[in-house]
């Protein structure tokens, strides 16, 4: 068809053709088209129903971050929140317990309520840095209690079925003289923030402490009044006896 035609109906013809779109099986197209969005739907419901069972909003809540200076003990902090109505256990892991402590590791959170978690570890100098091959992380566990319930150890060894797996922090170093100034603000506020909040712990239980040596003084003073009129009482009826009886024998 296309050698009869003339040479300027032929070069119009060719041109349709090569701009004329490969079209696809529908088929095709509805499985290209529909797998991504169908992923991205998928991984957004995974991450909405393991956020529904989480107890504890953390922060940070990808990695726990401290100084890098070689020789010395730095620290980081975790803010960690009870999101729900109800009374939590907490409890820290980590895989380098040797190098790494927290105050505190472990306790029961009220409902709303916020606790600060300050993370310590001394800084190996570089060589040893490099011979350690574990990456440092971080683990909290969570589980529901009953409110008046004391930690124990046995909370998260008994009925692990109830134990929830909130986060897992990477620890993370970074160079003062190299490093962002947001990621150390972020820091130094958190650690901040942290010595506010136990210092104000502090103070609320030695307040606690005085209330109560006080109230055992008032009831000690308050015995001994007692006690003292009551002796003052029975020695001036003792008194007006012996005289009764001096004056009829008289």
């Amino acid at each position: 068809m296309l050698n009869n035609m003339r040479w300027w109906e032929r070069i119009t013809a060719d041109s349709l053709i090569a701009e004329k779109p490969q079209q696809r099986h529908p088929q095709e197209q509805t499985q290209s088209s529909s797998t991504p969005s169908g992923i991205r739907k998928l991984s957004a419901v995974v991450r909405a129903v393991l956020l529904s069972k989480r107890r504890l909003r953390l922060e940070p809540e990808k990695k726990l971050v401290f100084r890098y200076e070689p020789g010395k003990q730095v620290s980081s902090a975790v803010k960690i929140r009870n999101s729900t109505n109800h009374h939590v256990a907490y409890k820290f892991q980590t895989n380098a317990p040797k190098s790494c402590f927290m105050r505190p590791p472990n306790g029961i959170i009220r409902p709303k309520e916020t606790i600060y978690a300050t993370v310590f570890r001394f800084v190996e100098y570089p060589g040893r840095m490099q011979q350690m091959k574990i990456k440092e992380k971080f683990k909290i566990l969570s589980r529901k209690v009953s409110e008046g319930t004391d930690y124990t150890p046995e909370l998260f060894e008994e009925e692990k079925e109830l134990v929830t797996v909130e986060q897992i922090l990477p620890v993370v170093f970074i160079d003062p003289k190299h490093s962002s100034s947001v990621e150390l603000e972020r820091l130094e506020k958190l650690l901040y923030e942290a010595e506010a909040a136990q210092k104000a712990r502090k103070k609320l239980q030695e307040g606690k402490m005085m209330k109560g040596i006080i109230f055992d003084g008032l009831v000690i003073d308050e015995w001994k009044e007692r006690r003292e009129k009551y002796l003052a009482k029975i020695a001036s009826e003792s008194s007006t006896q012996s005289s009764k009886f001096f004056t009829s024998s008289g």
